[in-house]
């Protein structure tokens, strides 16, 4: 695989029109407290670096055919999908060994002639886009030196990264050639592209193939949408990924790949992909049954963090989380923390998505015991083997509502795996309370009262 030197010239103003990776929290969130469009793409960019192997999965794959009669494959060994020696080699050289859940049923219908258009749900992490761009390697001929594979993501990041696999996976295979479609990249009017890959945002890719004409969209064998749910929340981009896939020719394969699938998801992907399979994930349960909950009583913050302090007294071993409802709150209760000697990561509003990241990594790494963050930063960040999920303030919508789905996500970071997790919930009002009452009633799951006196349960948990 080679990306010839001039195709990175990006210009960094104007790729910062595209860009999210400078895009801190405190973008991130409207004045009703509700996320903006962005914070999907900056969320996506950070699990991809966050990422550096594949999430073990337990949530089962759901299949719907364009055809129910057809016989449904699914391969155990990417050697079942008869590829080209210098991809498989490039699979192996990523770390590959067997192909994800996601990839068992997705790479037969990417692969098979005639081609087979697909809608898929696929999270970060689950090996999606090593899938698609196996797809894209696959049905390129490098003897015809144009455009053949088209894939559009939402930010010039995504791009990137979704580039750099690319390159991994093609690196046997020197004759394919990768180009990427970003503002920034300009080339001489009235070229010809000779790349048989291209990569871009929405904007781009659009001016490249109907007003520069550097694409002939005709010729475009495979169209991949990524990021679906982000396309769609970002302004113009719906627009212009329907505009893009109207040029293409019937014949091309068509493969969308979204995290999530709300309503509006759903009617997007129906109306720009034709007959498609479709792949869903089937969620598992989540279960609290391996969780022990707990609640502290306290009348302020100083004493929801001496409560704390006792607390941390007996979970100095495992790794905890502890969530705050402000960024201020964080600040301080982070800075309070390493007052008292203690090793604190913080996920900050103000910090970029590579600094937030690095901060994660060290978590993972077990160079910081504890992790203080917000819903805005956490969100959709998982790391592993988290022992204790501390709520320093329960969650709530913006409406002064439990907000139960947030609850179960975070205290759902602990007891995986079948080992007992510990979560503790500090109250110090009638308002949290009231919020504790009504998520018990949710779960149908009483949570103890825990006396900080007495901390010998938890720590024979939380160890």
């Amino acid at each position: 695989m080679a990306t010839d030197s001039w195709a990175l010239a990006v210009d960094e103003q104007e790729a910062a029109a595209e860009s999210v990776s400078g895009l801190k929290s405190k973008d991130l969130v409207n004045k009703n407290g509700e996320l903006k469009s962005k914070d999907k793409a900056a969320q996506s960019l950070l699990n991809k670096l966050i990422r550096s192997n594949l999430v073990n999965t337990t949530n089962q794959v759901e299949v719907l055919q364009r055809d129910p009669n057809s016989p449904l494959y699914s391969v155990k060994s990417f050697e079942e999908l008869r590829l080209k020696p210098p991809l498989l080699q490039g699979v192996y050289a990523m770390g590959f060994n067997r192909p994800s859940k996601i990839q068992e049923n997705a790479l037969p219908m990417m692969l098979a002639e005639p081609p087979q258009n697909l809608i898929a749900q696929s999270q970060s992490g689950t090996g999606k886009t090593a899938a698609f761009v196996l797809a894209m390697l696959s049905h390129v001929d490098p003897s015809n030196k144009w455009p053949q594979c088209l894939c559009v993501s939402p930010t010039y990041e995504l791009a990137l990264q979704t580039g750099k696999v690319i390159e991994q996976m093609g690196k046997f295979y020197p004759e394919v050639k990768l180009m990427y479609a970003i503002r920034g990249n300009k080339l001489e009017r009235g070229m010809k592209l000779q790349e048989q890959i291209v990569i871009g945002t929405p904007g781009t890719v659009l001016d490249w193939c109907q007003k520069l004409k550097f694409i002939d969209p005709k010729k475009i064998k495979v169209f991949v949408l990524d990021e679906a749910d982000v396309m769609i929340a970002t302004q113009g981009h719906l627009d212009q990924s329907i505009r893009i896939q109207r040029m293409l020719p019937k014949t091309c394969q068509m493969l969308l790949f979204s995290a999530t699938f709300e309503e509006t998801v759903w009617n997007f992907a129906k109306r720009i992909i034709p007959d498609p399979n479709i792949i869903k994930l089937k969620r598992e349960e989540e279960t609290l049954d391996t969780i022990k909950q707990y609640y502290v009583v306290c009348n302020s913050k100083e004493e929801k963090f001496q409560a704390l302090c006792n607390i941390y007294g007996a979970i100095t071993i495992a790794q905890a989380m502890i969530f705050c409802h402000t960024r201020r709150t964080a600040g301080w209760l982070a800075g309070e923390l390493s007052k008292e000697g203690h090793q604190v990561a913080l996920l900050s509003g103000e910090m970029q998505v590579e600094q937030r990241a690095a901060v994660i990594q060290r978590f993972r790494e077990g160079k910081e015991k504890v992790l203080v963050t917000t819903n805005v930063c956490a969100r959709g960040i998982d790391v592993e083997q988290v022992s204790v999920v501390i709520n320093f303030d329960l969650p709530v919508d913006k409406d002064g509502n439990p907000d139960n789905e947030t609850y179960l996500h975070r205290i759902g970071r602990t007891g995986r795996f079948g080992k007992r997790g510990l979560a503790i919930n500090m109250v110090d009002s009638k308002f949290s309370m009231n919020i504790l009452n009504r998520i018990q009633e949710h779960f149908n799951k009483k949570i103890e009262k825990l006396d900080t006196d007495d901390l010998d349960e938890i720590e024979k948990i939380a160890n």
